[in-house]
């Protein structure tokens, strides 16, 4: 296959942008010969995705209508959209699109062929006004191949005497069929050469051009609609080569849309059937218990067994180009495990087993999971957030629980679970990053899920007849959970005598110089928001994140602590709209749209979270208001957008349908969010079964039921406590061995103790101070035998009250 040699001007293009993260739909078939995701928005098809998951190879590709009398109209734009489901829980999707002028109808069926990797649309073309001949209706490509705008090649060529529109990038290849011949095509690049641009300016397209190499590049092709012929099958394939991506094209048109309508129904009713009945009744609209079902399904990789995406989205793409490759359609240990409770919510322990599997492949070798990744496990981003370092831990043992990770299965995972509890054990409690991934410090939400998750581990490593281990990840944990509101619990400030409260949680609390939180000192620097407005000190930012610690069963519901902060968090954080009560992130946030509705480009304005509104339902059921949580479910559906899509954020300001923001309804951050999707099918559980469904056994029965307390304080050089409560021993945990020097009594006297190396690898001893009086202290010092040096400083904890 020859490539054209009339090349098109204006090389390479202006500079690449990606569409809106606000999709209306998002597929796939559920076969492996397929590996092709597609989403849709405004009426037209956006990112395709394929070989992988997390590799765009389209940015959209839509519809313009002309006539010869200079009439223009770009379906996107100029039409009213409407979307169906195929049915419930089917992500396949009957777009119509209606002139906003009056002039015409587009309807369109989408869905993906189960036996290749082609995306089909099915198009009819409906004049409204004039007769069908008046009109010509083409079709306006973008590709990515190369996971980016630039770097793309375009051309007109022909498979078999079929003439195709082609792509090229990176090794990948994309041809665009049409079952009604095209009547004329070009290539071109985007802004100076491309058909929109023609088409926009003279109504006509300039065939001339049939290549573009190396750029933003488009491809335009005139679909041949005449008066008897009003449907037309569009199909978008892709392979290795030219010739097999026009081979997966001409395939599929031959095969026709119903055949692979019928497998791609039947696929996904098969998959549905094996649900657990959590459907609502009564719910008008898309059933969004199926839908959710059906986004989490979606985004699974076929070529690597286990992960789902965040989100195949780019947030506020429209704004964004190729220095944002990854967008969410990347791997989140935390969004992964979410998922994979929602899995077991609705009765896929197989699923969610197959996301433990995928979490030890990709586990790094010192214990920790990377901030994101691509599918193959390649870090993208390099922050260390330890609550991603807990969640598999509290998956392992959710799946132990089940029944579907014991005997010799449960042993193989036991590496896994002893690397990551030795890393947390050695550089927790404080997080480089929140689960906002902003801030480092001491958060309620990480804290909880490092506490529970140290309990988690412990049940499983008692079980693989690990003892020493088990006790000593308790101990730690006993030790974490009974300085939580020393580290983040502020009282005494002007928000508690404004509100009449004794105390809150704070969102976060930064560690000092000298390793030590305080909920009242120091500042917290509020990542997205201008250098100049970023600074807050920590006892004036709270977040929902606290509830966090009723959630992972670390305090009760009701314990006054939590009742006083739920009070600040809905004074500060909660916006009413028109669905009920969404809440805020956090105070000050930056990450959202500009007040004016400009699209957040590094500052902005955060905006409600659907996903908090999950969570705070979660709270109000584990607090015992099983009807104030069903009222929150309504309002976290009735967030969805119009295809039952659950968003990241909604716009909590006046409309500006001139930006999309419309009050209350999903902004331009990521649509679907998948952890938002999850949070829902969990709460439909857990409202069924009358109790919170993720909420982890131990830490209730041993902080709220038993009240389990440390005998010990420990200090460490990322966490270097100053203070001790009375009664308490003090325990050195260090990361090499050492022969400790300390006093009690201001050097007077003199001993020595030596460290002992853990299971972990954690070198501990206990020095026995409980003794000592408010006002006392003990110093003390380091031998690093290995090395055999002094440490050359003093170190020294005071007794106080806690």
């Amino acid at each position: 296959m020859a490539a054209s040699q009339n090349p098109a001007p204006g090389a390479p293009g202006i500079d690449a942008r990606w569409t809106s993260s606000a999709k209306s739909g998002v597929g796939t078939a559920l076969t492996a010969a397929s590996r092709t995701w597609f989403t849709t928005s405004h009426g037209i098809l956006n990112e395709v995705y394929h070989p992988r998951l997390d590799h765009a190879c389209t940015r959209d590709l839509g519809l313009v209508v002309t006539r010869d009398d200079g009439y223009f109209s770009e379906e996107k734009r100029h039409a009213a959209h409407e979307v169906a489901w195929f049915a419930d829980g089917v992500p396949a999707f009957h777009l119509t699109n209606t002139a906003l002028d009056g002039a015409y109808r587009i309807e369109k069926r989408i869905l993906t062929d189960p036996l290749r990797p082609t995306v089909l649309q099915n198009i009819r073309f409906t004049p409204l006004s004039g007769a069908a001949s008046d009109y010509h209706v083409y079709a306006l490509l973008a590709p990515h191949l190369v996971n980016a705008g630039m770097g793309n090649s375009a051309w007109i060529g022909e498979y078999k005497g079929v003439t195709m529109l082609f792509a090229s990038g990176r090794g990948q290849f994309l041809a665009l069929a049409s079952s009604l011949p095209w009547r004329e095509a070009s290539a071109g690049y985007v802004g100076v050469s491309d058909g929109w641009r023609a088409l926009s300016a003279s109504g006509r397209l300039d065939a001339r051009y049939t290549s573009a190499p190396d750029g933003n590049v488009a491809l335009t092709g005139e679909i041949g609609f005449t008066p008897t012929q009003d449907f037309a099958l569009l199909a978008l394939s892709f392979g290795p080569s030219a010739d097999e991506a026009g081979y997966n094209a001409l395939a599929s048109l031959n095969a026709g849309f119903d055949s692979a309508a019928r497998a791609y129904v039947a696929g996904w009713h098969d998959w549905q059937k094996d649900l657990l009945p959590l459907d609502q009744p009564g719910h008008k609209g898309p059933n969004l218990y199926r839908t959710s079902t059906a986004v989490l399904g979606t985004h699974r990789s076929s070529s690597f067994p286990g992960p789902a995406i965040a989100s195949l989205s780019v947030p506020w793409g429209f704004n964004k180009g190729d220095d944002d490759l990854g967008g969410y359609h990347l791997v989140w240990p935390r969004d992964l495990v979410e998922t994979a409770g929602g899995f077991l919510a609705v009765g896929l322990v197989d699923d969610a087993l197959e996301i433990l599997a995928y979490l030890r492949t990709i586990q790094e070798a010192d214990g920790h999971w990377p901030q994101n990744v691509w599918l193959d496990g390649t870090a993208y981003w390099n922050g260390i957030q330890m609550d991603e370092c807990g969640f598999p831990l509290l998956l392992a043992d959710a799946l132990h629980r089940a029944g579907a990770l014991s005997g010799e299965m449960l042993l193989a995972y036991l590496p896994m679970v002893e690397r990551a509890t030795a890393y947390l054990v050695k550089n927790g409690p404080v997080t480089g990053e929140d689960r906002w991934e902003e801030d480092s410090g001491y958060s309620p939400f990480t804290l909880a899920v490092e506490i529970a998750a140290l309990l988690a581990a412990a049940d499983v490593l008692d079980a693989c007849d690990r003892r020493e281990a088990a006790r000593f990840a308790r101990e730690t944990a006993d030790c974490w959970n009974d300085q939580v509101e020393k580290w983040t619990y502020a009282s005494g400030t002007d928000t508690c005598a404004a509100l009449g409260v004794s105390g809150y949680y704070v969102r976060i609390a930064p560690s000092d110089l000298s390793g030590a939180a305080s909920p009242r000192d120091g500042f917290v620097p509020i990542k997205n928001r201008p250098p100049d407005d970023a600074d807050r000190r920590p006892d004036l930012i709270v977040s929902p994140d606290a509830l966090a610690l009723v959630r992972f069963g670390l305090r009760a519901p009701d314990d006054p602590r939590i009742v006083d902060t739920v009070k600040v968090i809905d004074a500060s954080l909660r916006a009413d709209l028109p669905q009920g009560p969404v809440w805020y992130r956090y105070t000050d946030d930056g990450y959202g749209e500009h007040p004016n509705g400009g699209p957040f480009d590094g500052t902005g304005q955060g905006r409600p979270w659907p996903l908090l509104t999950g969570e705070r339902a979660h709270y109000e059921l584990a607090a015992g208001r099983p009807q104030v949580a069903f009222d929150l479910l309504g309002t976290f559906a009735a967030s969805a957008g119009p295809g039952g899509l659950l968003p990241e954020q909604v716009w909590d300001g006046a409309d500006m349908p001139e930006r999309e923001l419309l009050h209350g309804r999903p902004s331009g951050s990521a649509m679907p969010l998948v952890w938002a999707h999850a949070e829902y099918v969990k709460l439909l559980r857990s409202l069924r079964d009358g109790h919170v469904f993720d909420m982890p056994p131990q830490g209730p029965a041993r902080y709220i039921k038993n009240r389990t307390t440390a005998p010990f304080r420990s200090w460490r050089f990322n966490n270097r406590i100053r203070t001790l409560a009375e009664g308490k021993m003090l325990r050195l945990e260090l990361l090499a061995a050492a022969t400790v020097r300390w006093s009690a009594d201001a050097w007077m006297t003199v001993e020595e103790s030596t460290t002992r190396e853990n299971a972990f690898g954690v070198h501990v001893v206990d020095i026995p101070v409980s003794h000592l009086s408010v006002g006392q202290g003990v110093e003390f010092t380091f031998f690093w035998r290995d090395a055999q040096r002094w440490e050359g400083r003093n170190f020294g904890v005071i007794v106080a009250p806690e």
